[in-house]
């Protein structure tokens, strides 16, 4: 069963129902379900199907493309390169005689292109002097390495220029998807255990997969990454090396915004991380908002210079607490989870999935018909003042949201209540903004009736709008 996945699966279906010969390119980072999508939308139609192998030498790849395809066609000699290995590939298509569409998928397309190996122009070849003369053909190209895939692959100036015919683009699930899939693997959580549990693992497939039946989401995140043999225990230590070349800067970029959750410029990040501005930060930066691991806001006040936010919650939590931690035996995180100090983290956190599921929100407020702008604003002057979500509408108003995660109704105090006057006041000075302006909450069970926030508050959605599916 594929959960979720709807436009991507669309796609991939839309190719394999094309009259012109297809180009597909499948991107998302490890563990994010390609190759089950894959798999799963294109079954009976893949007639020849290889995985790259990590690491592994030139001769080692051919020898695994030659056993692969010999399991179609008998007494084929070994490859001596891979113009030779696509010549056999394309003679086994050509014998093929059925008229339906034909699929070759090759799966961690970057491990194939080793150093010295010339698969990439043996590869570029068969597609253009072969494949992209046959309407019946579907060819699927997938990898987790973000460096590769878009540098050489999406903006390549070579064989492959303008060739792609379509990107398929898998992100993590948002909250619906992760509540289906947990549903579907009989795990039976309240929507407010699920954010927990969204909160330490995202929603990457694989890492949701490994939560079991009757386990609490603390119980869950306790045996996954605080156990010495918890599977995603060095995940964090495994991914960067995995996606992405000179992945030392992926990792620095990643460990700097951690210690500034509220966003960062690229001057800000260049200065603290060490990442050498130019090319490189350029580069690091586009590939970790590509794999999903950052968010780039502008701001409202119309800046050029965007901000950027670390969005990655394994990372966010791998950092802040499985790092400096022991392997625990017992129920490190079940008495951890709820101390004090963790407030601003799991505050932090759930401003995080709000703004990943805004469109969730404007449905929430009634506004999906209405064109609007969202982004971040922050005061000039000091004591400093931040809106981390504002949606600006075309209907003349400006949606200032606050996003508070607690475990029972969200009570504002006369101390916060001043804050959030000022802050109001405070944004329409400076900007000279001239449209109406609806203080908004967004939190898990609502905000408490008292005379401030019947005073301050205009618009009120609880963590039930996150959840729908769009």
């Amino acid at each position: 069963m594929v959960i979720g996945r709807t436009r991507e699966s669309a796609t991939l279906r839309a190719a394999l129902a094309s009259k012109r010969p297809e180009l597909v390119v499948l991107l998302g980072r490890r563990r994010i379900g390609k190759t089950f999508l894959a798999r799963s939308i294109l079954r009976g139609h893949i007639r020849f199907e290889i995985t790259g192998m990590h690491r592994a030498t030139l001769k080692e790849q051919l020898r695994n493309f030659h056993l692969t395809l010999s399991a179609h066609r008998k007494n084929l000699p070994e490859p001596s390169d891979w113009l030779e290995a696509f010549q056999q590939l394309g003679t086994y298509i050509s014998s093929l005689r059925s008229t339906r569409k034909k699929v070759i998928f090759i799966d961690e397309f970057p491990w194939l292109d080793g150093r010295k190996s010339r698969f990439l122009p043996a590869f570029s070849n068969f597609w253009n002097a072969f494949a992209s003369k046959r309407n019946d053909l579907l060819v699927v190209i997938c990898g987790s390495a973000a460096s590769y895939m878009v540098r050489k692959i999406i903006k390549d100036k070579g064989g492959l220029h303008n060739r792609i015919t379509r990107q398929v683009r898998l992100e993590p699930f948002n909250l619906a998807e992760t509540e289906q899939m947990l549903r579907h693997n009989g795990v039976q959580l309240t929507r407010y255990d699920i954010i927990r549990l969204y909160m330490a693992l995202g929603g990457v497939p694989y890492y949701l997969q490994l939560v079991q039946p009757g386990e609490s989401a603390a119980q869950a995140i306790d045996r996954l990454c605080f156990r010495k043999d918890g599977p995603l225990r060095d995940e964090f230590n495994l991914v960067f090396a995995s996606l992405f070349d000179h992945s030392e800067n992926h990792e620095r970029i990643v460990r700097t915004l951690a210690r500034m959750r509220k966003g960062m410029t690229r001057d800000q990040l260049a200065r603290q991380s060490g990442v050498r501005t130019g090319g490189t930060l350029t580069r690091t930066l586009e590939e970790l908002d590509a794999s999903g691991f950052i968010q780039r806001y502008t701001p409202w006040t119309g800046t050029k210079d965007p901000l950027y936010r670390l969005s990655d919650e394994l990372s966010l939590f791998h950092l802040k607490f499985i790092a400096e931690s022991r392997p625990a035996r017992g129920a490190y995180w079940v008495k951890l989870q709820d101390k004090p100090s963790n407030r601003a983290w799991s505050g932090f956190t759930f401003e995080t999935i709000c703004m990943k599921h805004v469109e969730q929100i404007r449905r929430g407020l009634g506004i999906q018909g209405v064109h609007s702008m969202e982004g971040a604003w922050v005061s000039k002057g000091r004591p400093g003042a931040q809106v981390d979500l504002l949606i600006d509408r075309d209907d003349n108003v400006v949606n200032i949201c606050e996003m508070k995660f607690s475990a029972a109704p969200f009570t504002i105090d006369a101390a916060y209540g001043r804050d959030l006057a000022a802050k109001v006041r405070r944004f329409r000075s400076e900007t000279r903004s001239r449209k109406s302006i609806l203080l908004t909450f967004i939190t898990t069970y609502g905000v408490t009736g008292n005379a401030i926030a019947r005073q301050l508050v205009q618009n009120e959605l609880t963590m039930e709008v996150l959840f729908e599916n769009l």
